[in-house]
């Protein structure tokens, strides 16, 4: 496949096309960064545009933090722990995530959880009661919910872990 040649940009030119990026959705400061270098600017001149960019309110790494946690856990029903992992590898701050998972609703977190697990108990097609607990137990884990509250949800469905064979 051809591709065409890569176009590279002033300063000036990417500041209004980065801005516009911005602009159209919450960007993190790497995003941001990336976006900048493949435009062919160094690391001064993008370090500057971001400067600018967190200036003029366009890039601000909290908001950003809020908007995806809410995001993640109201659409796609996301678990803290999987959210909190994913914000830090997008180079978010420890500070801006706890600002961030103060978007979660305890109870709709929770309601979360529980619609989740009904479903997928309902898809769920193992019949032994302790192998079948162990599989909604280790999806809810990847979807990222708390263990503590697994436990919680499963034993107010009746999934007891004794449940007899």
């Amino acid at each position: 496949m051809n591709q065409p040649p890569k176009k590279f940009y002033t300063p000036p030119e990417a500041l209004q096309k980065i801005a516009a990026f911005c602009t159209y959705q919450e960007r993190n400061q790497k995003e941001v960064e990336e976006k900048l270098r493949s435009y062919g600017l160094d690391e001064d001149e993008a370090g500057e545009i971001i400067i600018r960019l967190s200036r003029e309110k366009l890039l601000d790494e909290e908001r950003y933090a809020k908007s995806y946690v809410r995001g993640k856990y109201r659409l796609k029903k996301w678990g803290r722990r999987r959210i909190v992992q994913d914000l830090k590898f997008k180079g978010i701050s420890e500070y801006c995530i706890k600002q961030g998972l103060k978007e979660i609703d305890g109870d709709e977190y929770y309601q979360n959880l529980v619609d989740i697990l009904e479903k997928k108990d309902r898809q769920e097609k193992e019949k032994n009661p302790r192998a079948r607990r162990q599989k909604l137990q280790l999806f809810l884990t990847a979807k990222g919910y708390e263990a503590d509250l697994i436990k919680i949800a499963l034993d107010d469905l009746g999934k007891a872990p004794e449940a007899e064979e």
